[in-house]
């Protein structure tokens, strides 16, 4: 178990700064002589086509739509684990970052939303604060070492793990699209029959990933967000069971082991660098000041911060749950900080709450993200390195 959590927050680490690179490439892009090629490039129409049936959507579109279906289909493949088996399988264990992850979405939401309470527009971008970045946040803590205790790391996985839930059902609820009737029948026809083969007892992970696909496409032409084909796929995937030759087989840990690297060093970055490329010619203070940025800025850098510790604070007053032994409050603080990196999937929420490239909105909700977790990385870092005492 022990060695499992070091070579996965070994891993995220390195993720982490891998999307630092990433974003610092995308701004250099989009503010120099290279800025022509990189619209280019995301813009570029890619068309799949199977007789009279095809998907023509320009790239930065596959990207948000198809790579991160597979980002999802880990998160999910992630959950569904850790209720099984990991940190999450018990009441207590889940009490005190499942309270915290409340708090650290509902009190940005309500900050972005009275900062933009006049604006009907800009109020469908209420949700891109909520969320945390759990590779920026732990390659923060991987530059720690031991300053910071494993449980404190755990803490936070479990919390961010929340967030991706709260997410999911976000992203599900509130950005979804005129639905297409036949194609929303063809994917619930799909998910039952992914649900009816892991009652069978069908152990091949190619059989989900097939049916996956189709499931895929068809949310895809529904209007609901494709994405979330990945994380019904995930929960359909069985823990363990035996093969045709009796042997026994874990499909769920194997295909989480096979992406964890292509979603962390790849996927990630790769979105990374199609959605963090923040023209800033021209740019002032005022721009800060906007609405829409403001509010997400003060949503992940404030209200991530006080929702969490308030939220944790109550929870532990209450008893319903109770802080590691090993971790002082002033070392929470520092995390509940980190807890305002929002990037991956707060840009991802951006993307789904405004349109790409119309001024005020989307470049207005990049720079709130980038400040406001700028901000959240440098604080959380200075805090719990200067400041917070170790038990």
């Amino acid at each position: 178990m022990i060695s499992g959590l070091k070579a996965f927050f070994k891993l995220e680490a390195a993720s982490g700064i891998l999307l630092i690179l990433a974003a610092i490439l995308a701004l250099i892009a989009a503010n120099t002589g290279l800025k022509a090629y990189y619209d280019q490039l995301l813009s570029v129409d890619v068309i799949v086509a199977i007789g009279n049936f095809s998907i023509a959507k320009p790239l930065l579109l596959w990207i948000n739509d198809g790579l991160m279906a597979l980002f999802f289909l880990l998160v999910g493949l992630e959950l569904k684990r850790e209720v099984l088996v990991g940190e999450l399988n018990q009441l207590s264990k889940i009490a005190l970052p499942g309270i915290a992850a409340i708090g650290g979405m509902l009190v940005p939401a309500l900050i972005y939303a009275f900062i933009n309470r006049h604006d009907p527009v800009a109020l469908s971008g209420w949700a891109i604060p909520t969320a945390t970045d759990i590779a920026f946040a732990l390659g923060v803590l991987g530059l720690l070492g031991s300053r910071v205790p494993a449980s404190l790391k755990i803490f936070l996985v479990s919390l961010a793990i929340f967030d991706d839930i709260g997410a999911i059902i976000i992203i599900a609820l509130f950005y979804t699209a005129d639905l297409s009737l036949l194609a929303v029948t063809v994917a619930v026809i799909g998910i039952g029959l992914l649900v009816f083969m892991n009652r069978q007892g069908v152990v091949s992970k190619s059989a989900y990933l097939f049916i996956g696909l189709v499931v895929w496409v068809s949310l895809l032409k529904s209007g609901v967000h494709a994405t979330l084909a990945g994380v019904a796929i995930a929960l359909c995937i069985p823990y363990s069971g035996s093969d045709a030759e009796g042997k026994q087989v874990h499909p769920l840990h194997e295909l989480e082991k096979d992406l964890h690297t292509p979603v962390a060093f790849g996927v990630l970055p790769i979105f990374a660098f199609a959605n963090a490329g923040l023209l800033l010619a021209g740019m002032s203070l005022n721009d800060v000041f906007s609405p829409i940025s403001l509010g997400i800025l003060l949503g992940l850098f404030l209200g991530k911060q006080l929702g969490v510790m308030l939220f944790t604070w109550l929870a532990v007053v209450t008893k319903v749950g109770k802080l590691p032994g090993d971790v002082t409050w002033s070392q929470l603080y520092g995390v509940a900080v980190l807890c305002g990196i929002g990037f991956t999937m707060s840009l991802f929420i951006g993307s789904l709450a405004f349109e790409q490239g119309v001024e005020g909105q989307a470049m207005g909700d990049r720079l709130g993200i980038l400040v406001g977790s700028l901000f959240s990385a440098l604080m959380g870092y200075i805090w719990l390195r200067y400041v917070a005492k170790p038990k």
